[in-house]
């Protein structure tokens, strides 16, 4: 296994600047985000399939660094009801699958998305019980005539041009938020469908990562090393959905933490340990969301963090079997 960093942990600077504080981290992978919900500070995919010198350039900057990138990251919502909103991302998305197969990159992160009620609708609706029965009428649209048929499209558009890795995000506010729902749509719509597997989202649902990664198995094509803590004083009285300011931190029932500081060696021992039984033994890529501390020094506590748990080296023969 490798660390690596999501390119906007340094936004804060100029791509090639972003690139050497990766490598100085210690990091061997950057995971670049290029659309939907993320800035296109650093690469626009639209640019680079159209302009090869600039396409050649991107790839080389990375490499002379002794990096290779892990993924392209476009998260987004490709089903959002309002079709403007929905065209944008999904062009963003579509671009990304372009420029990965161009550069040779086979995953591109995204979400599944979140459709509306209804072809009506404004606004997605993220749907989390089955009564009153509009909420089931409700969820057999989303699925049966937006997310499905989309998804099928995507999957032939991803094989057209050489990208048969596409990592979705298990996200609350999500149609695919947890592994039930991501096999759900990867057996309607292909096995080009598999997850970007991160930890933190899992955590406040009740979900045990590890009981996950052994339930996904082979679906895993990426991982995010991000770790999440539940405040136990918010929580037993307000529960764990909670929609108040990410930086209201003292308020709120679980924070995103940088890896190590939600959950300790013992969890995240077990966590690669797993990762590896079940065939995962790629890249670990940092993403810094904790509030309390910058991005820089979340990295280096990350990748520090990491370099006690990582198993990098190759299995040795079993003798003693």
């Amino acid at each position: 296994m490798k660390i690596g960093s999501f390119n906007i942990n340094f936004y804060d600077r100029g791509f090639e600047e972003a690139l050497d504080a990766v490598k100085k981290s210690g990091c061997e992978a950057v995971e670049l985000g290029c659309g939907g919900f993320i800035h296109k500070k650093h690469i626009d995919p639209a640019q680079l399939v159209a302009d090869e010198k600039k396409r050649t350039a991107m790839v080389q900057a990375v490499e002379q660094r002794g990096l290779f990138i892990s993924a392209l990251s476009c998260h987004a919502n490709l089903a959002h009801p309002d079709k403007d909103f929905a065209d944008r991302h999904r062009k963003d998305f579509r671009d990304a699958v372009k420029l990965a197969g161009l550069i040779g990159v086979e995953r591109v992160i995204t979400f599944a998305g979140c459709p509306g009620t209804s072809s009506h609708d404004k606004h997605p609706s993220w749907i989390t019980c089955p009564w009153p029965d509009y909420f089931t009428e409700a969820l057999r649209y989303q699925w049966e005539e937006v997310l499905i048929p989309l998804w099928k499209e995507e999957v032939v558009y991803a094989r057209k041009n050489g990208v048969n890795r596409i990592c979705l995000e298990m996200h609350p506010g999500d149609a695919v938020y947890n592994p039930e729902k991501l096999l759900k749509l990867r057996e309607a719509v292909g096995e080009e469908i598999g997850c970007n597997f991160d930890p933190s989202h899992l955590f406040w649902q009740g979900i045990d990562p590890t009981a996950a990664v052994r339930a996904l198995g082979e679906c895993i094509y990426h991982v995010h090393a991000k770790d999440s803590r539940v405040e136990p004083l918010v929580a037993q009285v307000n529960g764990v959905l909670d929609n108040k300011p990410y930086n209201q931190e003292a308020q709120r029932s679980w924070l995103f933490r940088t890896v190590g500081y939600g959950h300790d060696y013992a969890f995240w021992k077990s966590f690669v340990s797993t990762l590896r039984m079940v065939g995962y033994d790629d890249v670990l890529s940092i993403e810094h969301e904790d509030s309390l501390m910058s991005g820089e020094e979340g990295l280096r506590k990350a990748v520090s963090f990491l370099k006690e748990v990582l198993i990098a080296e190759p299995r040795g023969a079993m003798w003693w079997d």
